[in-house]
């Protein structure tokens, strides 16, 4: 009996996090639907890279903050590979850090846009056909900064703390549909030219992580790659903090 390719939308995936999760889904023997907020040198490399494997990607640019544009997207996925069975939540926007005296609520609001208004609109976007289908994966990617906000970062932290309320009450009404819901909760990982990180930088943060290393984009791909698979489905409402052991004190 021949199985289904299953199909995967990983949001904000050109470069970061997000390249290493569509590359790993892709390995998984995904096809991925690769996103950037619009058209670029780097959404396209994150699909030449994957078909080079032998993979099957499509660069698909949309605002995942826009209503229209979220239809847009799901459908274009649809459209070039079939229904969503993966959803994984990655995309982000700027982090500016300020300080409680300083932060307004347009700045709250900004952080909520992509951790809370993002995930519902692709949520209502695919579960409909998720439903149907009664198979659905879908993994956020929170922060351990939820958990260790310095100051300044309140509001990316409460946006945060928002979606893993979104994760755990999504998991709990979805469950019965054969759909689960788990969020992964990363901490800092340098990712490629876009964070400067100086060598001393690294030795002092790999010393306070008791594996002894910094993290890469990899670990988080493969803990998303576990909740993405059929091995998971009884799994769900969880949170898989990646981080090395910094958060054992």
């Amino acid at each position: 009996m021949a199985v289904t390719r299953r199909v995967a939308l990983v949001t904000g995936s050109s470069r970061g996090l997000g390249k290493a999760i569509a590359q790993r889904l892709a390995r998984d023997g995904m096809a991925v639907a690769v996103n950037g907020l619009r058209a670029s040198t780097d959404l396209d490399q994150v699909v030449a890279e994957i078909r080079a494997e032998g993979g099957a990607a499509e660069a698909i640019p949309a605002d995942v903050t826009d209503e229209a544009q979220v239809r847009g997207l799901v459908a274009a996925v649809a459209d070039r590979f079939g229904p969503v069975d993966v959803l994984v939540l990655n995309a982000t926007g700027p982090q500016p850090e300020g300080l409680l005296a300083d932060v307004t609520w347009d700045d709250h609001l900004a952080q909520l846009d992509f951790f809370v208004k993002s995930p519902i609109l692709l949520g209502q976007a695919v579960i409909p056909e998720m439903r149907r289908r009664r198979f659905g994966r879908i993994v956020h990617i929170d922060s351990d900064i939820a958990d260790r906000s310095g100051p300044g970062r309140s509001a990316y932290a409460t946006a945060k703390n928002a979606q893993i309320g979104l994760t755990r009450s999504w998991a709990r009404e979805l469950a019965p549909d054969g759909i689960t819901v788990n969020t992964i909760a990363p901490c800092f990982i340098p990712v490629e030219r876009h964070t400067e990180v100086s060598a001393a930088e690294r030795a002092d943060y790999a010393a306070a992580t008791p594996v002894g290393r910094i993290g890469v984009p990899e670990d988080i791909a493969h803990a998303v790659s576990f909740f993405a698979s059929e091995a998971a489905g009884f799994v769900t409402g969880q949170r898989l903090v990646v981080d090395g052991g910094r958060g054992l004190g």
